[in-house]
């Protein structure tokens, strides 16, 4: 098992996935974001985020969502309605350049 450089959590399950940051060859850099999975395929997951933002000039708040496509491992398997982190990587395919690093448990 790799340290990746983020404080994360680290899968308890292994995998054999050459795109996984723990158990393969996959450097992670650049940003990190957190959201909720919305649809997963077989090694991809379609990840939103809402993103909340004050307008000034209406003394309200903007209500954004944005989705983006992550690489799923096999080792942490993440399923629709979980929070994750995620963190960008090189692209791995034309849509995808950010994987899942964890599964965020809330209680």
């Amino acid at each position: 098992m790799r340290d990746i450089g983020i404080n994360v959590k680290a899968p308890e399950k292994e995998c054999t996935d050459k795109n996984c940051p723990f158990h393969g060859n996959l450097s992670v850099r650049g940003q990190i974001f957190r959201g909720r999975v919305v649809k997963t395929y077989e090694k991809s997951a379609v990840i939103e985020r809402e993103l909340i933002r004050y307008v000034p000039k209406y003394e309200r708040y903007l209500k954004k969502r944005s989705k983006m496509h992550a690489h799923n491992p096999p080792c942490i398997d993440a399923k629709p309605g979980d929070i994750v982190t995620i963190a960008e990587c090189r692209p791995i395919s034309k849509t995808k350049s950010f994987v899942i690093v964890e599964k965020v448990v809330e209680e």
